[in-house]
C-alpha cells in the first residue's frame, strides 16, 4: 500500500549560547516559535529566525526547522 504524507505545522527553534561550562563547550538554551505554517518557505523562515535573534540578549548557535506531518495509507 502507498503511504500519503500531509503536513500538520510546523515550528521554528533556536538555539542560543548563554555562556561557557567549565570545560569550555557552550551552554544552549532552546525557545521555540509555534504555529508556522506549514507551506512557508525555508528562506522565509530563516529570515524572521535571525530578525528575531536580533531581539535576543544571547547570540544564535542554530536555527531548526521543525516540521510534523500525518502519514495516511492509501487505499
Amino acid at each position: 500500500m502507498a503511504v500519503s504524507k500531509t503536513p500538520v505545522t510546523s515550528s521554528i527553534r533556536l538555539s542560543l549560547v548563554t555562556g561557557l561550562d567549565t570545560q569550555g563547550a557552550p551552554i544552549l538554551k532552546q525557545t521555540n516559535l509555534s504555529n508556522v505554517k506549514s507551506n512557508a518557505l525555508d528562506q522565509d523562515l530563516f529570515d524572521v529566525a535571525n530578525a528575531l535573534v536580533g531581539l535576543q540578549e544571547y547570540s544564535v548557535h542554530k536555527i531548526q526547522r521543525l516540521d510534523t506531518a500525518e502519514l495516511i495509507e492509501m487505499v
